[in-house]
């Protein structure tokens, strides 16, 4: 069988490889500008969180927001996207005990949640937020993380779809005309600056900044014509929360999504010591997350380790990448450091689960490095030298 990728990303980064002068990611990360002195749009924005925004006033814009779609009668008024890891208690425990809102947390279920994750899910609730969480058709979710590995090198898929959709659906039932996720994390960790100075988006952007350029529909279209999907199954109607609800509907109930990070000056460790506090949020008992030093974050699905080694295949940019950017953006390490730590953890292959990725997406040893090989083929940042892959530039 002849592999193809329906990621749009690929085709569109950079053929010259450039890395940000001030942290260590590089213009291989989907939408990341590096300009002419070097430096990459999320640094660029991380100075001007630090020293040019006044938060004042952003919580003020937040106030008046969290005013306009205030409920009185104790009926819930906020929608929170929610894992219970230490960005969501963030949010939920600061609208809920500063600002007076009635948060309802909404879970969009893992393909397998982790011991840390469901431990920290179960900590949340407990110190009190009512969850309504969504268990996917297992069947269903487990066919399209298949279909999401091969086809876009991307098993994280369906989680992304539904975590995007399924709080509009709840707020939809619910009457709630406010949806409050965390972070932009196109501007915060790089990609489009398009909402730098906004706190909202429109679900006309997600195909593009998330999806990859593509839609469910198409991914259930293409899994019926494998033979994946039976005709009464692509009927199903799980799918819908793979999607946003119908855009006539949003407009017509007012619908609004808000990042938390354009009135809240976002800094994920903050954010963790936070989760501890309150929520009692707990990273890994057995150390760092592999691929990286750190070991608190991206902690609840069993396939986030294998999500970050996919990025470090197609991009060159692995787990280590992602926090290390973060930390020097905040002044927690320095540059040098950050660039150790990266040759030290980037692209460490994650065995913890390596079999149980292979059960789940029912899929053999070899075909997963056959996949594995045809995006590094693809990619600008590997070549291949004898049998071996090498990549071409590491960051210094």
């Amino acid at each position: 069988m002849t592999l193809i990728t329906l990621d749009k990303q690929i085709g569109k980064l950079p053929k010259k490889i450039k890395f940000c002068k001030n942290c260590v990611v590089s213009n291989q990360r989907p939408r990341t500008d590096i300009n002419s002195d070097g430096i990459c749009s999320a640094c660029v924005w991380s100075y001007e969180k630090n020293y040019k925004i006044d938060w004042k006033i952003r919580e003020k814009e937040l106030k008046d927001l969290l005013d306009k779609h205030r409920k009185s009668n104790g009926e819930f008024d906020i929608v929170v996207p929610s894992s219970g890891g230490k960005d969501s208690a963030f949010v939920a425990h600061q609208l809920k005990h500063k600002y007076g809102m009635t948060p309802v947390c909404v879970t969009w279920a893992p393909a397998e949640w982790s011991y840390i994750g469901r431990k920290n899910l179960e900590a949340f609730t407990k110190s009190g937020y009512y969850t309504i969480a969504s268990i996917h058709d297992g069947v269903i979710h487990r066919k399209l993380c298949t279909l999401g590995f091969e086809y876009l090198g991307q098993p994280f898929a369906p989680f992304i779809y539904g975590q995007k959709a399924f709080p509009y659906h709840i707020a939809n039932q619910l009457n709630i005309s406010l949806i409050m996720y965390g972070e932009n994390g196109e501007l915060e960790y790089g990609g489009s600056t398009k909402y730098k100075y906004q706190s909202h988006e429109s679900p006309d952007d997600w195909q593009e900044f998330y999806f990859k350029g593509t839609t469910v529909g198409k991914m259930v279209d293409i899994g019926y014509q494998r033979g994946f999907f039976k005709k009464d199954e692509t009927k199903s109607e799980y799918f819908k929360y793979y999607k946003a609800p119908d855009a006539n509907i949003i407009s017509e109930k007012k619908i609004e999504m808000h990042w938390f990070s354009y009135f809240k000056k976002w800094i994920p460790q903050e954010n963790y010591y936070y989760g501890c506090k309150f929520t009692d949020f707990r990273a890994n008992d057995f150390g760092r997350s592999e691929g990286s030093y750190t070991k608190y974050a991206s902690l609840d699905d069993k396939l986030d380790g294998l999500s970050f080694y996919l990025s470090y295949i197609k991009f060159g940019l692995g787990r280590a990448s992602r926090d290390a950017q973060q930390d020097i953006r905040m002044y927690h390490i320095t540059r040098d450091e950050g660039v150790r730590l990266v040759q030290l953890y980037d692209g460490e292959f994650p065995k913890k689960y390596f079999q149980w990725y292979l059960d789940y997406l029912n899929i053999n040893e070899d075909f997963f490095f056959e996949v594995i090989d045809f995006y590094r083929n693809l990619s600008n940042v590997w070549e291949k030298r004898g049998h071996k892959w090498n990549l071409k530039y590491i960051v210094k």
